[in-house]
């Protein structure tokens, strides 16, 4: 077993030598051999959590290299102790998937844990937006929008915004960024702006009432759940001291009684 492994390491060094196989193009950030493994939503979730100014694709390489180098630790490691074996080897290729997939589940992780606050959020953007609406047409004020907008909506806005200069009239750019930020009644609040868009300037006063008032409702709405969310805070707090507090009371009477009979 460990002969085959040897082999199989002395053919790799050997086309990585002759460059049959060129190594700058697997640790390539641009073209890489391995960005096919990248997730499709990986982009979204490290946009939100580092903003647009990270380079994502060094980040995923990066994944890569730490998933490589943890398989090839492990298999010296096994190699030079003499444990190598099928399994072990199969076990070596799980740890390194996991190694690999670590930084992304954690990446999903931030981002469920973070999208009250960006449901928060989408309420605040709307009236900067709305206000915007009433010296602009729709698509010029999402454009200029964009440098006040929250970090973690820039990428959608920015793809909203090309696919309409692109042609593209219809509402499907603005359910396109609905879906990328799928928060409460962020499908509702798209179709009302393309109407306040498609609405005709005679019409813009009326259409951007029933903006306003769905924007502010909206606001309501976040701010509700934002006092509910602070108060099971709260709740869970108290509780977690209640039970502390009963315990260790609990647990000083049982010693006291313990002592006491044991006297």
């Amino acid at each position: 077993m460990v002969e085959t492994f040897v082999i199989i390491g002395l053919i790799a060094v050997a086309l990585f030598y002759t460059d049959t196989v060129n190594v700058n193009r697997f640790i390539n950030t641009d073209d890489g051999y391995l960005l096919f493994l990248k997730e499709k939503d990986y982009d979204f979730y490290v946009a939100t959590k580092y903003g647009e100014g990270v380079e994502v694709n060094k980040l995923f390489m990066a994944r890569i290299q730490n998933a490589f180098y943890t398989f090839l630790i492990f298999f010296a490691f096994l190699v030079i102790s003499g444990n190598m074996s099928f399994l072990n080897f199969v076990m070596l290729f799980i740890l390194a998937y996991l190694m690999f997939k670590m930084p992304y589940s954690s990446l999903k992780s931030y981002y469920k844990r973070y999208m009250t606050q960006i449901d928060q959020l989408l309420p605040y953007y709307l009236k900067n937006l709305e206000i915007l609406c009433q010296n602009y047409t729709v698509p010029v004020a999402i454009a200029r929008s964009i440098d006040q907008a929250p970090d973690v909506f820039k990428p959608g806005l920015r793809q909203l915004v090309a696919k309409i200069d692109a042609g593209d009239s219809s509402i499907q750019p603005y359910m396109d960024f609905a879906i990328q930020y799928p928060v409460r009644d962020s499908m509702r609040m798209m179709r009302l702006l393309y109407r306040l868009g498609l609405g005709a300037q005679e019409n813009k006063y009326k259409q951007l009432l029933i903006f306003s008032k769905s924007v502010s409702s909206l606001q309501n709405k976040a701010r509700e759940v934002k006092y509910k969310n602070r108060l099971d805070t709260m709740e869970k707090k108290t509780m977690v001291m209640l039970v502390v507090t009963g315990g260790g009371t609990m647990a000083i009477l049982l010693l006291s009684m313990l002592m006491l009979f044991g006297m």
